[in-house]
This record gives C-alpha cells, structure tokens and sequence, in this order.
C-alpha cells in the first residue's frame, strides 16, 4: 500500500497535511514542511498501533528517507 500526504495552506497561514489512506491522520504546522513531518509521523504510530491490537495484518513496506541536505 502507498501512502501520500496532502498539504495546504489554510486561511490563517497554518499549514495542513493529511494522509487520505488513513482516516484522522492528519496534522497543522508553521509551515509545509512541518506540517508533513507530523503527519509521517502520526501515520507511522496509526500503523504500529493497528497491528499492535490486530486490526490490520502486517503489509509488504518500502521506506524511503532522503538524507538531509
């Protein structure tokens, strides 16, 4: 399964980014980055936690960090 995050600007200059393969994963921030940063974040300990209790099955992964610059 692939997942993205999604971000925008909302109307108060906060930044938004969601991960639309898992519902309530999403999370503001200063700025973009930030804002997705979280959202990784979130989404990862969304899918330990569901295996931890058996609500999903363990899935094939591919984990890709760039190196920072």
């Amino acid at each position: 399964m692939n997942f993205t995050i999604e971000c925008e600007e909302e109307v108060d200059g906060r930044w938004i980014a969601e991960v639309p393969q898992l519902p309530g994963v999403l999370s503001y921030g200063n700025t973009a980055e930030e804002a997705m940063a979280k959202a990784e974040v979130l989404a990862l300990r969304t899918m330990a936690e569901r295996l931890e209790n058996g609500e999903s099955r363990p899935i094939e992964i591919n984990i890709s960090i760039p190196l920072a610059a």
